[in-house]
């Protein structure tokens, strides 16, 4: 069968010139190629149907930055085809091979000469009233947020049908591994290996200071609620799109039963990454 590979696109003039080359290059190569430009974070309608990717891509590129990767995560939508983050701009964490890279990359993966890794997705669902309502794979993160105006939001958590805590906070961030250096960290939540097994439950600025961010393992089952009369709180999923919530709403949260596929940089080791993008002094230790 013909290769074909997909290409999801930060819009940017450098991306999409370096998307057209790609394209070109790929041709000449008898490889087939599907573009779609990433989506504005937040801005998905949910009413309409989402766009999914060809089943029969060898696998997607996303040309831009994180927010560009998530795009393409989504676009996918559990389908097992594995995918490369091609950094334009400042370094990402999910977006970790160079613009200089990606023809050498490209011509890799059609010689079939990569490797991939795999990182935990959370599946969300949404219940009111007793029907579910909506239903995502996040890579990184589900948040929910008070609006600018809103009294601190009072989120009700249970973990495997046990009650734990009423969080009064600004918002709960409920992250993978891989999520854990995106908006949890900023929240003061840890930096977690995306090979470590676990769940990270982050308070946005809590009432409370002993309500601490906390990991469980991955194999957990997170029921959240909110206190009656609660107003003015948003759901959103990996920062691409989000919804209203309120009382009625039941959130529930566990580990997807399909990871992401992610294409690995040969020599791209994770703390490299977390040193570069976290600005941390120091050279190699000297034997």
């Amino acid at each position: 069968m013909a290769k074909r590979i997909g290409l999801v696109v930060k819009e940017d003039l450098s991306a999409r010139k370096k998307a057209a080359e790609l394209e070109a290059r790929l041709k000449a190569k008898g490889v087939g190629s599907v573009r779609k430009k990433a989506s504005p974070q937040g801005r998905r309608d949910p009413r309409r149907p989402k766009e999914r990717a060809p089943g029969d891509l060898t696998c997607v590129f996303a040309l831009g930055g994180d927010g560009t990767f998530l795009s393409a995560v989504r676009w996918i939508e559990n389908q097992e085809i594995p995918v490369l983050g091609v950094k334009f701009g400042q370094v990402g964490f999910l977006a970790e091979a160079s613009e200089e890279s990606l023809f050498r990359m490209a011509d890799a993966i059609i010689r079939d000469g990569f490797e991939t890794k795999r990182r935990m997705a959370l599946s969300v669902r949404v219940i009111r009233e007793g029907r579910e309502i909506r239903r995502e794979t996040v890579l990184n993160d589900i948040v929910i947020n008070k609006g600018a105006i809103a009294r601190l939001a009072h989120i009700r958590t249970d973990i495997d049908d046990h009650y734990v805590t009423d969080y009064r906070a600004d918002g709960l961030i409920v992250s993978t591994p891989t999520g854990s250096t995106a908006y949890s960290l900023a929240a003061g939540g840890p930096v977690v290996h995306p090979g470590v097994q676990g769940i990270i439950i982050t308070p946005i600025c809590p009432f409370t200071l002993t309500n601490r961010p906390l990991i469980i393992p991955d194999s957990s089952r997170i029921l959240i609620r909110l206190a009656k009369k609660s107003s003015d709180i948003m759901l959103s999923f990996d920062g691409q799109s989000g919804m209203k919530i309120d009382e009625r709403d039941r959130i529930l949260a566990s580990k997807s039963r399909r990871p992401v596929y992610m294409i690995q940089t040969p020599g791209q080791k994770y703390f490299d990454i977390l040193k570069t993008k976290l600005r941390w002094s120091g050279g190699a230790v000297q034997p």
